[in-house]
């Protein structure tokens, strides 16, 4: 069987080299499709689909699962999902616990979860993209006379300091917004019935609305974290690219980096993606009224909150294995091929102004050379990834959210630490590996 595996290793080398060549080819098309095919094979399949637990049942790694099953245990997590990887090798990817405890289902290493808002790093390399591409500048104004969404829809602006509002402002949290009327995202029923709507605004309609409330500052002059902003910059892609965001991500970032499952979320358990995992919050969690003011009483993981509304803030599934990998398509590192210019890599991670750095797509960075994180929380959802200046990124998600809210990622963190001290992961490559077993079962 050896010249079997030597086919198959020769094929994930073919694929990765493939895989860069349609990123450059995308790039030079600027969101066109080349001779009426589409620009990513439909037969790429997601290495989600030939990962297991078992490629991760290491000697080395029994402290580190005995430990998360225990911190499980102690949050009551019902499942997690954790992927490591250094140099663009796939060191370890394991689910633990259940995927779907009703049906059965364990959790494995190719279920996706709602990654909240790490869906703002795909955001925030789309728009760096398309500066690569001439379609805008960081510092081109949004709205008014001039701006990116100067159009007749967002011509009724209450508060003029909303027309000097950049790019580079939505991408920092820099531009204004704050949440004194609730977050628009999160506050849809409230706005239906504020605004006398028969039906669950779309993303330009929330835009609308929040153009008719005044900015909590002046724009460039303070910080303060918007979801707001971040759905502001989906729309900046969809007009700048001319394509739906989804299939720009996909096409122009997510396939380039040789990540083929991920997609934007659905708001219901019926409406899931066939390996997404089932959402649960914690036992003290309490229905509330549906997002759609339709009067129905449904738990916020599944109708009470949209999921979907949330878009490039924070609509986007995804798997830790390939989660991971895009991440290293946007580190600078050539391990795994960049979808952006290193210039735009270090753009990301600093900030021209004194005192602390405000990234742009992670929540804290301590610079180039150092330590990038960025976090999500959802409703049946909590999620972390770091990239280390050693050259080790790893994630792990939960599908199960903690009454800690937005603070639990800051206890993932600790517990990965303290697990996987001491570890001396195996020169191995779980990208190359999953395709190796797939043949040998097929053989």
């Amino acid at each position: 069987m050896k010249w079997r595996h030597a086919i198959y290793v020769f094929a994930a080398v073919f694929l990765t080299a493939a895989a860069a060549v349609l990123m450059h080819g995308m790039q030079d098309t600027a969101g066109t499709e080349k001779d009426g095919e589409q620009a990513v094979p439909e037969e790429f399949i997601s290495i989600n689909s030939f990962l297991s637990n078992g490629m991760s049942d290491l000697e080395c790694s029994g402290r580190l699962d005995a430990y998360i099953v225990k911190f499980m245990k102690r949050w009551e997590i019902k499942g997690g999902s954790l992927a490591v990887m250094k140099d663009g090798r796939l060191l370890y990817s394991k689910g633990y616990g259940w995927a779907d405890e009703e049906n059965g289902i364990a959790m494995s290493p190719g279920h996706i979860f709602r990654i909240a808002s790490l869906s703002k790093l795909v955001t925030a390399t789309a728009i760096m993209q398309l500066c690569e591409q001439g379609r805008l500048s960081l510092q081109d104004t949004v709205f008014g006379e001039g701006g990116i969404l100067d159009c007749d829809r967002f011509s009724d602006i209450r508060d003029k300091r909303i027309k000097n509002i950049t790019v580079d402002q939505l991408l920092r949290h820099k531009a204004g917004f704050t949440m004194h009327r609730g977050d628009p995202l999160f506050t849809t029923r409230e706005i239906m019935i504020w605004e006398k709507l028969d039906s669950v605004p779309d993303i330009d309609r929330v835009i609308e609305y929040a153009l008719g409330i005044r900015l909590g500052y002046t724009p460039g002059q303070g910080y303060r974290y918007s979801n707001l902003g971040y759905l502001i910059l989906t729309k900046i892609v969809e007009v700048c690219s001319g394509m739906d965001y989804e299939d720009y991500c996909q096409e122009h970032i997510l396939h380039p980096a040789g990540c083929y499952d991920m997609h934007l979320a659905r708001n219901l358990y019926e409406e899931r993606y066939p390996n997404e995992v089932r959402y649960y919050e914690p036992d003290e969690a309490e229905p509330v009224l549906s997002y759609d003011n339709s009067g129905d009483t449904l738990y916020r993981r599944y109708g009470g909150s949209n999921i979907e509304g949330l878009l490039g803030a924070g609509a986007w599934v995804a798997s830790p294995s390939e989660f991971v990998r895009f991440v290293a398509s946007i580190d600078g590192d050539p391990s795994i091929p960049d979808v952006i210019s290193k210039e735009s890599v270090l753009t990301m991670v600093t900030d021209d102004s004194p005192g602390i750095i405000r990234p742009i797509g992670w929540i804290r960075s301590t610079g180039p050379d150092g330590e990038w994180t960025r976090t999500g929380t959802l409703a049946g959802t909590s999620a972390l990834v770091k990239r280390l200046p050693n050259g080790y990124i790893w994630m792990f998600v939960t599908n199960t959210s903690s009454w800690k809210g937005s603070g639990f990622p800051r206890y993932i963190d600790n517990m990965y630490k303290t697990a996987s001290a001491g570890i001396v992961w195996p020169e191995r490559n779980l990208y190359e590996a999953a395709l190796l077993s797939d043949s040998d079962a097929s053989v």
